[in-house]
């Protein structure tokens, strides 16, 4: 059970490695419209560093093109803009947040000659650093934020070893039984390793707003698994 106010353990020893969750007995919210089921629900998320003295007409630019790629057929839930928080020593500026129904769906999607326009005419000019994590949850529904909530993501990845399939399958049961109490939570291990930087497990989390995510500490939870992390992104970010 994670505290919302009192620093973990944990935060101590995440100083050890580079960048640094969270059961909340509130009730986030949600957008009533669509729900769907998680048998082959794909997560996809994009970290993006925009180029340091871009214009900002050419960052909102990009932020209205990606988010005009909800209408693609397929897509369940996409939404895009400035982060709220960084871990650290993460310099990520925006994020991009999408659920599929299927893998096939998201394969659709990246194909899809609106997506290709949208990140070769303005995304690509001005990013300056860029990872993608993708994943399948385990829950059996997932509910799709409403505007106004706040997400927390976080990505881990593992120390190197010979047990590395053990240790996988110790940090993802870990990670899973972090949302107890949490009125939606999202996990799995990564499904496009090329994109990931090496980060090989994701996490998402859904708060009723700014304010709530902030009374949680970002490197929270993660006590039991600190000795099989390498690196962890947390980034925050806010519904428009």
């Amino acid at each position: 059970m994670l505290s919302l106010q009192t620093r973990s353990p944990f935060s101590l020893i995440f100083s050890q490695f580079k960048p640094y969750s969270s059961p909340f007995k509130f009730k986030p919210r949600f957008s009533k419209i669509r729900m769907c089921s998680s048998q082959s629900l794909v997560e996809h998320v994009v970290l993006v560093k925009v180029k340091d003295g871009t214009e900002p007409t050419k960052v909102n630019a990009m932020v209205d093109a990606l988010n005009s790629l909800a209408s693609i057929d397929g897509v369940l839930h996409l939404t895009a803009g400035p982060l709220l928080r960084n871990g650290p020593t993460t310099a990520f500026t925006h994020m991009l947040h999408s659920r599929y129904p299927s893998k096939d769906h998201l394969y659709a999607y990246n194909a899809h000659p609106s997506h290709i326009a949208a990140v070769t005419s303005f995304l690509f000019p001005i990013y300056d650093d860029m990872m993608v994590v993708e994943w399948v949850p385990g829950k059996a529904t997932l509910k799709m934020p409403a505007k106004g909530s706040s997400l927390r993501v976080r990505f881990l990845k593992l120390k190197g070893g010979d047990d590395h399939d053990k240790v996988k399958d110790e940090v993802l049961s870990v990670v899973r039984g972090m949302d107890e109490d949490v009125g939606e939570f999202s996990c799995g291990e990564n499904i496009s390793p090329e994109r990931a930087k090496g980060f090989s497990i994701a996490s998402l989390t859904v708060f009723p707003g700014q304010k709530e995510v902030e009374s949680v500490e970002m490197e929270e939870g993660l006590v039991k698994v600190v000795e099989h992390v390498e690196d962890v992104v947390v980034v925050d970010y806010v519904l428009p």
